[in-house]
């Protein structure tokens, strides 16, 4: 039996013989990148050493441990698992081979003139480690500065002992690996006498460029760095030149060296204390080197180095995981496109959290400038508002309002004037100017555009076609804010008199009476529980997809193609009735837009994120919509009875009156506002028919980049008839606009990482004046406790869950605390599984407190900063009373 392999001898392929580090050593060593020699004892003398002393059974005994095992519990079987191997003896065959391959590795030393017993590091190498999927960093041990046959064999069994160490079997558990399929080999490296080392990542850990290298560095040896022992030296540099972009030197008090058969912290000398641990000219030869190995295996590596002599030597080497999509920098300065007015981040904006993307952004300013031009023409006259007074601009990718301050002095002047029209449901506004003219006028362009098949027209027809339906539902969406005011003033009015002349002690909330009644969410929620109840009559059904995948569900719903395990166990039949009736609920309520801008997909694009609160109800949690309606619908009539009944009849005329207006007004405003996206699946399809024919013509590489297309790119593109079916560029390896779409992609990321400010520009004054009236905080607060508004009473102690969008809405887990920007109606089943809400933006009278105040739970919006401050998994407290949601500060 062989059980030794030098480097030379293994690539990237031999996981299985030389585990994760072993394997890619091997590789950069075949390679001819800079390895210590050194070499592997395989897993074969692993699974030979627990074999030959009775201990494989007893050892994953041991280490099966239930979910939900305390560290106690982990801490207790690594001890007995370790105590399994210390009494252990080594076969003779491994032992003897392994004093060979030390003894070569001594020989190779001594004829270089150094010593014979050669110091060597001893490195853990399983099976599950440094893989593409799951690094495994530090999971097992590593001794350094090793000498001597006896001491590196048993150094080499607390290796195998430590792949059963308590934070290695808890790591496995938590990422689904296999106890009884874990490996473990053993590498065996020459030491290298290192001045400095380091970790160097082939790609921006933090923002995920791919362009940037970044190395952190340290005196003496590597592992004060891995071990974080000493703050380091970091440096950034650009990939393509070789350019230091960043540097940040540190004050290195420690650095690890050797220290006889071992190594010890010391001081780090004075005088080197805050020099640079790489010049430039050091920095751009590790970087060329870490480049050269990330494009060796063909993908962005963390490596391990070390510098001796002035050459660099690679220790290790492994696919860095979790890598995010590259960013830009936030932005941390707000320039104004137009100096001489206002910039607000309310009314449509609420709807609109992100950065917007390119394409969107030039067609939303038009829409809006349009519409609101439209509307405060017929309110104020024509000579009132003039070109240019209103529009929809970006600052750093933020949409923002922006009034003129001419044109908002004209405004102002004029303003009774203005009110008396609106009320008088001038242009089309209020309730009955929804109901009879907007929302008619709105489904009908859709039902036009949609009776016009997307493959059969011009690309110009399509382009015209996605600019009217956007500005119909920016005009649609100008009539719906005339609705809010409106359920506001009722609901503030009824409160305000409720509160002031009726209420006694004991008498519930004003909000009781405005609720249980039916609007465009709550039947949504419904149809989907009813789809629920249908599935779980079939258990086979039920299973196939509480167990599937969203992902893997929501693309056979897609191509009609069963997901796996479907076909044997479920009847086909039943399959395709269930997947007609999901396709029904979402025909009915798919257009729900999660974020107004069309980058992103609607329900009825992706079901995936609607499938997470589906499959919740299919296991029977959650409450029936029904019940809780009727409820609040009986508890409402109730109430309103027994307090008419009390009162006097002139009180009992105003309180009736002030009632039936704000349960008027307050399902309408939900119902409105829910069908702001009626047009946003059939843009969306007629936006992804463009991307594909400039895909096949060579201006992007995939249908979706068209979203980051300036519409003037796209404009030209038609002109040229690039969008055309059968066009395409010739003489170009790459899509023309693919680096844009990259950038602007980049860009668009770091932009998000900003809190965009509520008010530009940002002045005390402008703070004083208009800040109440911004549906979110623009004070930076400190310490624990964030203030909002509290919009939905109660409290309740659970962990956070951070959302950004549908993308992570598989991420949420029943009775966390929803954190978001801000909630549309699409994100409405999220609450059937929350047990409170947080927003940055929104208040008492935004949809996030009225669905909220529906399910019983605290809401607090308007933070400006929660989702700034707060993590996913961090235990807050949300106060729907007092507003507040307090931190625990204590880790995740």
């Amino acid at each position: 039996m062989t059980y030794i392999k030098d480097f030379d001898q293994l690539g990237r392929s031999d996981v299985d013989e030389a585990g994760g580090k072993g394997a890619n050593l091997g590789e950069l060593a075949r390679a001819g990148f800079p390895v210590p020699p050194g070499f592997v004892l395989t897993t074969a003398a692993y699974q030979d050493f627990v074999n030959a002393n009775g201990i494989a059974g007893r050892i994953l005994e041991l280490a099966a441990l239930p979910a939900g095992a305390s560290n106690h519990d982990y801490d207790a079987a690594a001890g007995q698992i370790r105590a399994l191997f210390a009494e252990s003896t080594m076969p003779e065959e491994i032992g003897r081979e392994l004093r060979a391959a030390y003894g070569r590795l001594g020989q190779q030393a001594a004829a270089v003139g150094e010593d014979a017993a050669a110091p060597v590091a001893v490195r853990s190498s399983a099976t599950s480690e440094d893989l593409a999927s799951a690094s495994f960093a530090g999971q097992q041990d590593t001794y350094l500065n090793v000498s001597g046959p006896d001491a590196v064999a048993a150094a080499v069994v607390e290796c195998w002992a430590s792949l059963w160490n308590a934070r290695a079997m808890a790591y496995r558990s938590r990422n689904g690996f296999d106890p009884a399929t874990v490996r473990l080999a053993v590498v065996i490296q020459e030491m290298v006498d290192a001045a400095a080392a380091g970790v160097l990542f082939t790609a921006n850990p933090a923002t995920g460029r791919r362009d940037q290298v970044v190395i952190s560095a340290a005196w003496g040896l590597g592992e004060s760095v891995v071990s974080g022992a000493v703050t380091t030296d970091d440096v950034v540099v650009d990939a393509a030149t070789g350019r230091v972009d960043q540097r940040r030197t540190a004050d290195k008090n420690v650095m690890t060296v050797y220290d006889g058969t071992g190594t010890r912290e010391q001081a780090v000398p004075e005088e080197k204390r805050r020099e640079p641990v790489l010049d430039d000219d050091a920095a751009a030869a590790l970087a060329c080197q870490g480049t050269a190995i990330a494009k060796h295996f063909g993908s962005p590596q963390d490596i391990e180095w070390a510098q001796a002599a002035g050459e660099f030597f690679i220790l290790q080497a492994r696919p860095i995981t979790a890598l995010p999509e590259p960013s830009a920098d936030p932005p941390t300065e707000w320039p104004l496109p137009y100096p001489d007015g206002m910039y607000f981040r309310a009314s449509i904006v609420e709807q609109l959290p992100d950065p917007l993307s390119p394409l969107f952004a030039d067609l939303i300013d038009g829409s809006v400038a349009k519409s609101l031009n439209a509307l405060l023409n017929e309110a104020f006259g024509k000579s009132v508002v003039r070109p240019g007074d209103v529009s929809l601009p970006t600052v750093n990718g933020y949409a923002y309002y922006y009034y003129n301050n001419a044109g908002m002095r004209r405004v102002m002047g004029r303003s009774l004037t203005a009110m008396r029209a609106l009320a008088q449901g001038k242009a089309h506004m209020g309730i009955k100017g929804w109901r009879d003219h907007s929302h008619p006028k709105y489904r009908g362009l859709v039902k036009f555009w949609a009776a016009k098949p997307p493959a059969d027209r011009p690309a110009a027809e399509l382009l015209d076609g996605i600019s009217a339906l956007l500005d119909a539902g920016a005009a649609y969406y100008t009539a719906v804010q005339s609705i809010i005011p409106i359920a506001a003033t009722s609901e503030i009015m009824l409160r305000s008199y409720y509160d002031k002349l009726v209420r006694r002690p004991g008498d519930p909330s004003a909000e009781v009476f405005l609720l249980g009644y039916d609007s465009e969410p709550i039947r949504a929620e419904k149809s989907l529980y009813d789809l629920a109840v249908w599935t779980r009559e079939s258990p086979p059904l039920a299973a196939a997809v509480t167990e599937g995948l969203a992902d893997a569900i929501a693309e056979a719903l897609r191509s009609g193609t069963p997901p796996a395990g479907v076909d044997g166990d479920v009847d086909p039949a039943q399959w395709d009735e269930w997947c007609s009736r999901l396709q029904r609920h979402l025909d009915r309520y798919g257009h729900a837009v999660y974020n107004l801008d069309f980058v992103n997909p609607v329900p009825a694009d992706d079901p995936s994120a609607l499938l997470e609160t589906l499959r919740y109800f299919v296991r029977g949690q959650g409450k029936d919509p029904h019940e809780r309606q009727q409820r609040s619908a009986d508890r409402r009539e109730e109430q309103a009875r027994l307090i008419s009944a009390r009162l006097g009849p002139r009180r009992r005329a105003v309180f009736r009156r002030l009632l039936r207006w704000a349960q008027k007004a307050a399902p309408v405003r939900e119902d409105a506002l829910a069908d702001v996206g009626l047009a946003w699946p059939l843009m969306r399809r007629m936006l992804l028919e463009l991307g594909e024919r400039l895909t096949a013509g060579g201006v992007v590489a995939a249908p979706s980049d068209i979203f980051w297309l300036r519409l003037d790119e796209l404009r030209n593109a038609i002109e040229f008839g690039l969008a055309t079916p059968g066009a395409a560029i010739t003489g170009t390896d790459r899509p023309v606009r693919a680096e844009a779409v990259e950038q602007r992609k980049m860009l668009w990321r770091g932009q998000r990482k900003a809190a965009a400010p509520q008010l530009l520009p940002e002045s005390r004054w402008m703070e004083r004046v208009f800040g109440s009236m911004m549906p979110a905080r623009s004070v930076q607060e400190a310490g624990d406790v964030i203030t909002g508004v509290g919009a939905s009473s109660g409290r309740v102690s659970a962990p956070a869950r951070l959302l950004h969008g549908p993308d992570d809405f598989a991420s949420m887990r029943p009775g966390e605390v929803l954190v978001a920007r801000m909630t549309t109606p699409a994100w409405t089943p999220l609450f059937a599984m929350a047990s409170a809400v947080v927003t940055d933006v929104g208040g008492p009278l935004s949809h996030s407190s009225i669905v909220a105040r529906e399910y019983g739970i605290p809401a607090v919006l308007g933070t400006g900063v929660a989702t700034q401050r707060v993590s996913s998994g961090q235990q807050v407290m949300v106060d729907g009373d007092a507003g507040t949601v307090t931190l625990d500060s204590s880790g995740t």
